[in-house]
């Protein structure tokens, strides 16, 4: 975890559940992490964000959108890694790119990280219905997220994580289409099955 915030800390809870070990991290330092580990158990331990970059299979990226740029490169190189990052221009500053249309925060976060499989995930869900809204596969009235990605391994891996957490999953590709997850539109936050996630991405207006 390259953040270990709101969304950071849930989903560390989330994959703690299916046996996973976590390795977080933040812009100040381990120690001060220490309250959060010692809360999530002994499969959880906290280093800096290169160390937990180098060390872990998969990353996750869940920090304020303005300092995306601040994520290590290197250590990410050829893995996976799931971006929960929104743009709050009030929080972040204005982004010209974003504001105008261009461009898209995962995809800006993908060409930081040009050898890394980067995927769209966790960003339209309040974080505390990450564990309260959890259903079993084929449950009536399941919850779907978006994935969004250019890589098939990437989306192949959000599905697998988001069905085993307890969530539908609804593809978005290419990766150029995320923005129809992204903040203020009619797919952000609200709750929805898959039917009604896809009809909301559909209706979603480009610029807001």
């Amino acid at each position: 975890m390259i953040g270990a915030g709101k969304i950071g800390g849930t989903v560390a809870r989330a994959v703690l559940e299916l046996g996973h070990d976590v390795i977080l991290s933040n812009s100040r330092s381990p120690d001060t992490l220490a309250g959060l580990v010692a809360e999530l158990g002994p499969n959880a331990r906290a280093a800096t964000p290169a160390e937990a970059g180098a060390e872990a299979d998969v990353v996750l990226v869940a920090i304020p959108f303005g300092r995306f740029r601040e994520v290590p490169i290197d250590p990410l190189a050829g893995k996976i890694v799931l971006d929960a990052n929104n743009y709050y221009f009030e929080r972040d500053g204005h982004v010209p790119e974003l504001d105008s249309g261009e461009a898209t925060t995962t995809g800006m976060l993908q060409a930081h990280l040009p050898e890394s499989h980067v995927v769209k995930m966790f960003n339209h869900i309040f974080f505390k219905h990450i564990l309260s809204d959890r259903l079993p596969a084929g449950s009536p009235n399941r919850r779907a997220l978006v994935a969004s990605s250019d890589h098939e391994d990437a989306l192949e891996f959000a599905t697998e994580l988001y069905d085993a957490i307890g969530f539908d999953t609804v593809p978005v590709v290419p990766l150029s289409e995320s923005w129809r997850a992204e903040r203020d539109r009619p797919a952000y936050v609200a709750r929805q099955t898959r039917d009604e996630l896809i009809a909301n991405l559909a209706i979603a207006p480009r610029t807001i």
